[in-house]
């Protein structure tokens, strides 16, 4: 069974629709159940569940991973990627982001990955199987100053699912990383970023073939995949 945790229009449904191929049973959760039916609807053929909760709230995640597994079963495959095109710290230019700005940022990204590895993993060791897969920032492997204040949260959470993988390969359990530089198609980021002038451009990428790549992360449990859309990196 595969939690898709974060689910949006773009890469979140194709990773529901990839795995749903391969005859997962996905739970699809999201802040608000506004798009939920759409959502449903597009997966027919695919045993598609549908949870409202705010991922990057510890009690939120606990409660509906609780919920998932009472209703589908034992969690097999987890994509962690939330994310919010209205919210969030935003982005402050790395020379003035002091202190606080940059643990928002952490709190933001790195923090709710940990609480979600911290909630799933005791289950996926004991049975010594399973995928966990997180979406993260090119940011975090080239420096990219447009990108500011988000980029330190987004190394450290790269190099916390890197050395996740090292640490748990030898175990059963499985940890890989999409890092992604560009916007998503069909997204919600896509959608607010293009409408806005933000001085610079940034390419696209289609989510079918992000989903694509990490089903086969998950098959060949491999540490990390790149997709780079930006001109300057």
């Amino acid at each position: 069974m595969l939690a898709v945790l974060g689910v949006g229009p773009g890469l979140g449904l194709s990773i529901a629709h990839r795995f749903g191929r391969e005859g997962f049973t996905t739970a699809l959760v999201s802040r608000t159940d506004a798009r939920h039916a759409s959502y449903r609807a597009s997966l027919a053929g695919i045993d598609a569940r549908t949870y409202t909760a705010d991922v990057t709230d510890e009690a939120q995640l606990r409660d509906v991973l609780v919920r998932i597994t009472a209703d589908a079963g034992e969690i097999d495959t987890v994509y962690f990627g939330p994310a919010d095109a209205t919210s969030g710290p935003g982005i402050t230019p790395l020379p003035e982001a002091g202190a606080g700005t940059l643990r928002a940022s952490f709190d933001a990204a790195v923090v709710p990955a940990a609480n979600l590895v911290e909630a799933v993993l005791p289950g996926l060791l004991a049975r010594g199987s399973g995928s966990l897969l997180f979406a993260g920032g090119l940011s975090g492997k080239y420096p990219m100053p447009m990108l500011g204040s988000l980029a330190p949260a987004s190394a450290a959470l790269r190099m916390y699912v890197l050395t996740l993988h090292a640490a748990l390969r030898e175990k059963g359990v499985h940890a890989g990383l999409l890092a992604i530089g560009g916007l998503i198609e069909r997204g919600d980021i896509h959608r607010v970023f293009t409408s806005q002038d933000h001085g610079f451009t940034v390419g696209t990428l289609d989510p079918d073939d992000i989903a694509e790549k990490a089903w086969e992360l998950r098959t060949e449990r491999e540490a990390e995949a790149e997709f780079n859309a930006m001109a300057a990196v």
